[in-house]
């Protein structure tokens, strides 16, 4: 059975999660959905995926997954809206019950995630790498037109669209899908089972510059830069995961 697996699904979630600790699913599906919200993963003002779609990424019933909504909805973490664009937004990025969520979700997993980390940073510099080597001048127009975009941005929400994009442009110029899957699966491996990418407004600034260089080394074709811009630029994922976990301790503190 799988890690989230309560028996309604068949596909299964990444392996490297851990089995459930808490006493039901729906238990961890809150959790981790309070973890990525705490991580960036959904930035207030964003939509969280609808109920289908994050039944099949955490393998769990649309029942489970209703009930996460619900406790996340009671917690003040999300808010429904009704009609054509409605679902769950994300009102607030953490909440009392963010700190517990982050401590079980990460705490237990904090050595296979810094194994995670490094394979991912060395996985994206073969990304980079790769996409230096091969793109195309279509992918040149397209890594400029979404440099472009990622750097004009000016809402929090904006940002991480444009900054999602950006990253799939790379993984498209490298012309192999099978590469561009195992990027995305570390990516979910190395957070909470979702494949998307934590963003912190804070560091957009760096975020831009780090890019923009990233972009330049590709278009030039330069392979050794890209791949060494690309394996400092996917630390500040993981910093943002240490950071979160340090902050869902130190808040435990104040619960003795």
């Amino acid at each position: 059975m799988s890690a989230l697996d309560d028996g309604s699904s068949s596909a299964g979630p990444p392996a490297a999660l851990l089995p459930v600790r808490r006493n039901t699913a729906a238990d961890e599906v809150t959790d981790r959905l309070l973890t990525a919200v705490a991580l960036g993963t959904y930035l207030p003002g964003e939509r969280l995926p609808v109920e289908r779609e994050l039944c099949s990424v955490l393998a769990v019933s649309r029942s489970t997954v209703r009930q996460a909504l619900a406790r996340l909805r009671a917690a003040g973490v999300v808010e429904v809206r009704r009609g054509r664009s409605g679902g769950a937004y994300v009102s607030s990025s953490w909440t009392a019950a963010s700190a517990g969520a982050v401590r079980r979700t990460l705490q237990p997993r904090l050595s296979e995630l810094e194994l995670l980390f490094d394979l991912r940073a060395r996985v994206e510099e073969m990304v980079a790498r790769a996409a230096a080597e091969r793109r195309t001048t279509a992918d040149v127009r397209a890594l400029e037109s979404a440099m472009t975009a990622f750097a004009s941005a000016r809402e929090p929400t904006e940002e991480h669209m444009c900054d999602g994009i950006l990253h799939a442009t790379v993984l498209a110029a490298t012309g192999n899908p099978l590469l561009a899957q195992l990027s995305r699966d570390l990516l979910a491996r190395a957070t909470v089972g979702v494949p998307r990418e934590p963003y912190r407004r804070e560091v957009f600034a760096q975020a831009v510059e780090e890019h923009n260089a990233l972009v330049s080394a590709v278009v030039d074709g330069d392979v050794e830069r890209a791949g060494a811009i690309a394996r400092g630029h996917f630390a500040m994922s993981a910093e943002a995961l240490r950071k979160i976990l340090a902050r869902g301790l130190a808040d435990g503190l104040t619960d003795l």
